[in-house]
């Protein structure tokens, strides 16, 4: 990750009117904007997330401010410039790097920082990242936070009449495939779907359990097979058995392993 702090030359002096932060892996953009953003002050379309009072700009518009930074991919003579600066393929990134972020339009540009000054500025935004997603029945998630917290989320409350969610909410199988955005700003259905980490922290139910919670009950109550054996005092063979005909029903399945709920197991003493 990339962190750079996005200032104006024409400043009488020198501040941090806002931050963009890159994913090189993914090559996805983020801008965060200071809780006291001034939206005079803030870049153009930037300035209209301030206005509304929103801090986090997200990786659709985020990629829009880049984008109108450098040359378009459909530039006639694209080839000769990408040669002329050393560039073997079109990256937005590299584009612009190449001029520190500046472009003609405006007097805005780029200064790498360290993303300890991230965090230290949005300390408590970055909190309620989310660190994880577990899909369950209903259209529910479990949302684990940064901050410890797990939040029950109801994705036909949340999305409420949008249209484009409509194949995530009616198949059950697209709707297991959500995913953590990157960055933790948020969980995914593919590049498009997405619900904000903001939106699932303040508008869903917050469960009494933290995420050490979750570890130590994942810790002390899940068993593999192995272990399940030695409870059991049986071969791999009789667990197998058990699970073919529907006895034991194993939490997950790899090609390698099997995990139980450990007190499945212990009940198939008390039989």
């Amino acid at each position: 990750m990339k962190v750079f702090a996005i200032r104006d030359e024409e400043a009488q002096e020198t501040k941090d009117l806002a931050y963009l932060i890159y994913y090189e892996r993914e090559k996805r953009f983020y801008i965060e904007l200071p809780d006291d953003a001034d939206f005079w002050e803030t870049p153009l379309i930037l300035s209209s997330f301030a206005k509304r009072g929103i801090k986090t700009v997200n990786a659709y518009w985020s990629k829009i401010w880049v984008q109108q930074r450098i040359v378009p991919p459909d530039r006639q003579n694209l080839g000769q410039i990408l040669k002329d600066n050393g560039l073997k393929e079109y990256d937005e990134f590299e584009l612009l790097m190449l001029a520190d972020g500046r472009c003609a339009q405006d007097s805005y540009y780029l200064t790498e920082v360290s993303e300890k000054v991230l965090l230290n500025a949005f300390e408590l935004r970055y909190q309620k990242r989310v660190e994880d997603v577990v899909p369950l029945t209903d259209c529910q998630l479990l949302v684990f936070f940064r901050d410890g917290m797990i939040h029950k989320c109801d994705v036909k409350a949340l999305v409420g009449n949008n249209r484009q969610f409509a194949p995530v909410i009616k198949n059950r199988e697209i709707f297991c495939t959500v995913e953590v955005q990157t960055g933790g700003y948020g969980v995914c259905w593919g590049e498009n779907l997405n619900i904000p980490d903001s939106v699932l922290y303040e508008s869903s139910q917050a469960i009494p359990l933290t995420d050490m919670d979750l570890r130590q009950y994942i810790y002390h109550r899940v068993i593999d097979t192995t272990e399940a054996t030695g409870l059991l005092n049986c071969s791999r063979q009789n667990i197998e058995d058990l699970v073919r005909r529907g006895k034991l029903h194993p939490v997950k399945i790899t090609h390698k392993i099997k995990l139980f709920l450990k007190s499945e197991i212990r009940q198939r003493l008390w039989k």
